[in-house]
Formats: C-alpha cells, sequence, structure tokens
C-alpha cells in the first residue's frame, strides 16, 4: 500500500501563485494531479513518468503549472502561477499504475486532496 499526502493548497487571487507537494511512502514511476470542482467531474491536470522523465498536461494548465519531482523520486510538486477563478478546485496526487497520463483510471492510489481557492 502507498500513502499520499498532499499539501500547499489555500486560497490566492487570480494572477498569484502556489505550490503543491505530495509526499509519497514509496517511489513510483507514474504520478499526477488531478482536480475536482463542486459539480464537476474529476479532471487530470499533470503527469509525471519517471521512465522516460516526461511531463503531460491539460490543455488548460499548460505554460501556466509545471510539475516535477524531487532527487529521492518520493515527492511530486506542482507549481501554479498566474492562476485564474477556473482553476479553484480540490486538487488530487494521484500514483501508481502501469500507464500514466491524465485518466484517473490508470491510478492505483489517492491523496485525501488539498483545496486550491482563488478569487477574481
Amino acid at each position: 500500500q502507498v500513502q499520499l499526502v498532499e499539501s500547499g493548497g489555500g486560497s490566492v487571487q487570480a494572477g498569484g501563485s502556489l505550490r503543491l507537494s505530495c509526499e509519497a511512502s514509496k517511489g513510483l514511476v507514474f504520478m499526477a494531479w488531478f482536480r475536482q470542482a463542486p459539480g464537476k467531474e474529476r479532471e487530470g491536470v499533470a503527469a509525471y513518468d519517471d521512465d522516460y522523465v516526461t511531463t503531460t498536461y491539460a490543455n488548460s494548465v499548460k505554460g501556466r503549472f509545471t510539475i516535477s519531482k524531487d532527487n529521492a523520486q518520493t515527492t511530486l510538486y506542482l507549481q501554479m502561477n498566474n492562476l485564474k477563478p477556473e482553476d479553484t478546485a480540490m486538487y488530487y496526487c494521484a500514483a501508481g499504475g502501469r500507464i500514466g497520463g491524465l485518466i484517473a483510471d490508470n491510478y492505483n492510489y489517492w491523496g485525501q486532496g488539498t483545496q486550491v481557492t482563488v478569487s477574481s
């Protein structure tokens, strides 16, 4: 079993920045960030693949968000810049599986989430 613990959420004004962290109890090849706003489906935000050291982003966050991992490969980050009110959601860290990417069903483990609220 793998435990994922997110932190770093909060409330900011539009244009501001936040950095989310996800500490994993063990390193895994595929890790990603997802988000879910009230009344909406969970959507993939950014994914990190250790095998090929590649990253994938949703179109809505490209150029504003950056996903990265620490050297120990157990902490995943999401740097969020130029935040917009539509970025308001609960953000979840996901890990595991054999495929990665931005599809929630590809991941086995999930954190409890951290809330991000962006005001206009």
